[in-house]
C-alpha cells in the first residue's frame, strides 16, 4: 500500500508546508512547480505514477491515504450552520360533521389570532421544521444527528447540503467562514440518501467502476481508477462481494449491509471533503451497522467532514461518534461531546443511571418531555445556557485560520480527487462542474445501460414475443388480401390496427426511467453527468432494440397479407415501421418523466393512444370531424405513420379494387343476382352517357386515398413527421428533468 502525501511540493507557499507535518512526503521524489504555485491535481497524480513505475515497474495505487490516527492533525476544515430555520404549509383538517364544523372553525380560526404567524389562515398553517439550529462540524470528525421520527433530522442533513430551495431556508452554512456556493458545494461533498438506490444487474466492482468513470477527472488513466475501485472495495470491506451482483426481490445479490456499504462507496469514489448521509444503519443489524460507521470513521480520518443522522446508535457506534446534536420537533435539545452527555443531564436534574446507553436514555427522556405539556422547552433552554457557560469555560482551540482557497488547494495535493480541480481556487474554473466531457459521459452511461440490458434479456425477449405475437395474428387473419372492395376495406383495417400496436408495444418503456429516476436524481443532484447525456443516451441505447422490432414486425406481415408494392414498398413499410415504434417510445419516456407512478403512468398512455387512434382518420374522416376537435387530428401520433402506409399501399394509379359489378358489393344490392347487376350497369351506362362493363375500373387506389381524405401530405413527409414527433418527445423529456428532477425541497 502506497503513501501519497505532500512534502516540499512548492518550496514558496508557507501555508501548505505549515498545514503538513514531516511525516507527510511523496514517496520516491519531490515535486515543484515551475512557477512556485500548488501544483494541480493532474500534475500531481502524473508525477507520482510516472514516479512509482520508474522505481517498480507499477503505476502507484495514487488515491489511498494512511492516516495516523495517534497523531493529532491540524484540521483544515470546518463547516459552521447559524440559526438555520425551516418552515413549510400544511392543510388544516377539519374532520368534524355538522353543526360542530362551524363551532370547529371558530376554534381555528380564535387558535390563529392567538398564534399569528405569517401566512396563516382557516385552511393553511405553517409547521416549522427547523427552529434556529446552529453547530459546527469538523475535518477528521463525525457528526452525528440524533432524534425521534419526525424530530428534523433528515431536515437538517437536507439543509446542511443544500437540498432545500432558496428562499425556503433562513441561515446561512459556510465552510471556513465563506458561503459555500451551490456548484462547489456539489463538487466537494456527496450525499447517500436513506434508500439504497443501485442497478440490481450490475456486480458490485461494476457498479464502483461506473461511479469512478463518472466521478474521478479524466486525467486518471483508466488503471488508476481501477486501482482506486480496487482501493476502496478492500476500505469498504466488499472484497468477498466485489463479483456478486446487487440483486432485488427476483435476484439474489449482497447482504443488505454489504448493499449499504456500496451505496457509500459509488459517492466517495473521488474522496469527497464533505460527505452527508442520511441514516446509513437504517434497517442493518447491530454488526453490519457498526462495520458502516466504522468505514464511516475511516473516511473522516482520511481528511473529510462526516455528517449523519441517525435513529439510535448501538454503545459500540457511540465511541466511534466525534459530535453529537440531539433534535427535537425542530429544536436543538443537546450539542456537543458524547463524553459531556452524563454531565449535562447529570446538571438538567436527570443523571444517566450507570450501564445505561447514553443516547437511548437521552431519547427517552426527549419522549417523555414532548409528551409533557411544556414539551422540551425547558431542556432547550437548559442547552442555550449551557452552550454559554461551556464556551466560557472551555475556549474553542486556535484554528489555523486557513482560507476555503488554501484549504482545498492543501487538500488536492494531500490526495482528495476532486474533480479537475485545479490550484487557482479564486476563480471560477476552480471547480468545474462535470468531471467528464460531454461524449465522455454518453459513453459511460450507454455501457451501463447496455450491460444491464444484458443481464435481463428476458425484457426485450418478451417485448419481441409479443411483437411476432402480433404479426402472426394480423397476418393470419389478413392472410393475402385481395383487391376487391371488402379486401380493401380490410386493408384499411389492418393498417389502423397495426399502426396502433406499434404505439401500444412502447408501453413498456414506461417503467424504466420510473425505476431509474431516484438513481438519476442521486447522480445529477451532485454533477456526476449531464442530463443531456442522460437523455441522448437513453435515445441511442434503445435504438438497436427498436430496429429489431421493425424488421420484426414487417416481415411478419408484409408479405403475409399480400400489400403493395414489392421489395421498395417493403422498405418504406420497415422504415414507417421503425418510426412508429421510435416515436411512441419517446412519447412513453416523456410521459415518464413527468408522471410518478408507473399505474398512473399506463392509464395515461393507453388513454392517450386510444384518442390518438380515434382522430387518426380511421374511424371518422379528417372532413367529417368536428371543428373543435380537429386540432387533435393533427396532433395524432397514429395520423401520420397511418396516412404513410395507406398512401404506399394505395397510391399506384393502375391497380384496380372496384370494376363493374362490384360497385353493388357495399350496397343492399349485393344480393341481387349477377345478370341483374349487368342489366343495371347497362342501365347506369344509358344514363351517365358512358360504357361501362363488369371490367370496368370504377375505383382505383387514388380514388380510395381521396375517399379517406388523404391527400395533403406525401408518404415521405409522414415519414418525416413521424421521427420528428419522437425527436420533440426527447427534447421534451430533458426538459422535464431538468425541471421536475432537481431533488431539493421546496
Amino acid at each position: 500500500m502506497s503513501r501519497v502525501v505532500a512534502e516540499n511540493i512548492s518550496s514558496d507557499n508557507n501555508n501548505t508546508s505549515q498545514f503538513f507535518p514531516h511525516s507527510m512526503e511523496i514517496i520516491a521524489g519531490e515535486f515543484s512547480t515551475a512557477t512556485g504555485s500548488l501544483p494541480t491535481l493532474g500534475q500531481l497524480l502524473k508525477h507520482v505514477g510516472d514516479v512509482r513505475k520508474e522505481n517498480t515497474g507499477d503505476e502507484t495505487p495514487v488515491h489511498e491515504i494512511l492516516v495516523d490516527a495517534t497523531e493529532r492533525r491540524p484540521m483544515p476544515f470546518v463547516l459552521s450552520f447559524n440559526n438555520l430555520t425551516y418552515s413549510v404549509k400544511v392543510r388544516c383538517k377539519m374532520e368534524l360533521p355538522g353543526f360542530l364544523r362551524r363551532r370547529n372553525r371558530r376554534a381555528a380560526a380564535s387558535t390563529v389570532a392567538r398564534n399569528p404567524l405569517a401566512g396563516d389562515s382557516l385552511f393553511t398553517r405553517t409547521k416549522t421544521l427547523l427552529d434556529d439550529i446552529s453547530g459546527e462540524a469538523r475535518d477528521g470528525e463525525i457528526l452525528a444527528v440524533l432524534g425521534a421520527s419526525g424530530s428534523g433530522k433528515s431536515t437538517l442533513i437536507d439543509a446542511l447540503a443544500n437540498r432545500i430551495a432558496k428562499g425556503s431556508l433562513k441561515g446561512n452554512v459556510t465552510l471556513n467562514g465563506e458561503i459555500l456556493e451551490s456548484r462547489m458545494l456539489k463538487v466537494i461533498s456527496a450525499y447517500v440518501m436513506q434508500d439504497d438506490l443501485l442497478f440490481p444487474m450490475l456486480t458490485v466492482e461494476e457498479t464502483l467502476m461506473f461511479a469512478a468513470e463518472f466521478r474521478l477527472p479524466r486525467t486518471l488513466s483508466k488503471s488508476k481508477k481501477k486501482t482506486r475501485v480496487q482501493a476502496l472495495i478492500d476500505q469498504l470491506g466488499l472484497r468477498n462481494a466485489a463479483k456478486t451482483v446487487i440483486g432485488d426481490e427476483g435476484h439474489r445479490g449482497v447482504s443488505g449491509g454489504e448493499r449499504r456499504r456500496v451505496s457509500i462507496g459509488i459517492d466517495i469514489i473521488h474522496d469527497p471533503i464533505i460527505l452527508f448521509l442520511d441514516e446509513p444503519t437504517s434497517g442493518l443489524d447491530s454488526t453490519s451497522a457498526f462495520m458502516v460507521v466504522k468505514v464511516l470513521q475511516r473516511i473522516a480520518q482520511s481528511g473529510s467532514i462526516v455528517i449523519m443522522s441517525i435513529h439510535q446508535p448501538s454503545y459500540r457506534i457511540l465511541g466511534l461518534l466525534d459530535r453529537l446534536i440531539f433534535l427535537s420537533r425542530g429544536q436543538t435539545v443537546y450539542s456537543g461531546s458524547p463524553t459531556n452527555l452524563p454531565l449535562y443531564f447529570s446538571e438538567f436534574g436527570h443523571p444517566i443511571p450507570e450501564n445505561e446507553n447514553k443516547t437511548e436514555f437521552a431519547l427517552d427522556l426527549i419522549r417523555e418531555l414532548e409528551g409533557s405539556p411544556g414539551g422540551t422547552k425547558s431542556l432547550v433552554e437548559f442547552n442555550k445556557s449551557w452552550q454559554s457557560m461551556k464556551h466560557t469555560r472551555d475556549p474553542e482551540p486556535d484554528q489555523l485560520g486557513l482560507s476555503l482557497k488554501e484549504a482545498i488547494s492543501a487538500s488536492i495535493s494531500r490526495g482528495k480527487l476532486v474533480p479537475g480541480a485545479t490550484n487557482d481556487v479564486s476563480s471560477t474554473s476552480l471547480v468545474p462542474r462535470f468531471a467528464n466531457p460531454f461524449w465522455k459521459e454518453m459513453v459511460v452511461l450507454s455501457n451501463r445501460s447496455i450491460l444491464n440490458s444484458r443481464r435481463m434479456p428476458e425484457l426485450f425477449g418478451i417485448r419481441l414475443g409479443a411483437v411476432l405475437v402480433t404479426g402472426f395474428i394480423l397476418a393470419t387473419v389478413f392472410w393475402q388480401l385481395d383487391n376487391s372492395p371488402k379486401g380493401a376495406q380490410e386493408r384499411l383495417g389492418f393498417f389502423a390496427f397495426a399502426m396502433s400496436t406499434t404505439f401500444y408495444t412502447c408501453a413498456d418503456a414506461l417503467p424504466v426511467f420510473l425505476q431509474e429516476r431516484y438513481i438519476f436524481m442521486r447522480e445529477t443532484a451532485y454533477n456526476a453527468y449531464r442530463r443531456l447525456s442522460y437523455v441522448i443516451s437513453n435515445a441511442l441505447v434503445v435504438l438497436p432494440g427498436l430496429i429489431c422490432l421493425s424488421v420484426a414486425f414487417a416481415a411478419t406481415t408484409f408479405w403475409a397479407v399480400g400489400l403493395d408494392g414489392g421489395f421498395s414498398g417493403f422498405l418504406f413499410y420497415l422504415l414507417i415501421m421503425f418510426a412508429s415504434f421510435w416515436s411512441g417510445s419517446s412519447f412513453v419516456t416523456f410521459l415518464s418523466g413527468v408522471v410518478p407512478h408507473v399505474m398512473l403512468g399506463y392509464t395515461i398512455v393507453v388513454a392517450i393512444l386510444a384518442y390518438f387512434l380515434l382522430f387518426s382518420g380511421f374511424f371518422i374522416n379528417r372532413d367529417r370531424i368536428p371543428a373543435y376537435w380537429i386540432w387533435f387530428h393533427y396532433l395524432s401520433l397514429v395520423k401520420y405513420p397511418y396516412e404513410a402506409v395507406l398512401q404506399n399501399e394505395f397510391d399506384n394509379p393502375t391497380k384496380c379494387f372496384v370494376r363493374g359489378t362490384q360497385i353493388f358489393d357495399n350496397s343492399p344490392l349485393r344480393e341481387v343476382p349477377a345478370p341483374m347487376k349487368v342489366r343495371l350497369l347497362q342501365a347506369m351506362s344509358n344514363t351517365l352517357g358512358m360504357r361501362i362493363t363488369s371490367s370496368t375500373c370504377l375505383t382505383t387506389g387514388s380514388d380510395i386515398l381521396k375517399q379517406e381524405g388523404i391527400t395533403d401530405l406525401s408518404k415521405w413527409n409522414c415519414l418525416w413527421i413521424t421521427v420528428a414527433w419522437g425527436f420533440l418527445f426527447r427534447i421534451l423529456f430533458y426538459f422535464s428533468l431538468l425541471l421536475g428532477s432537481k431533488n431539493k425541497r421546496t
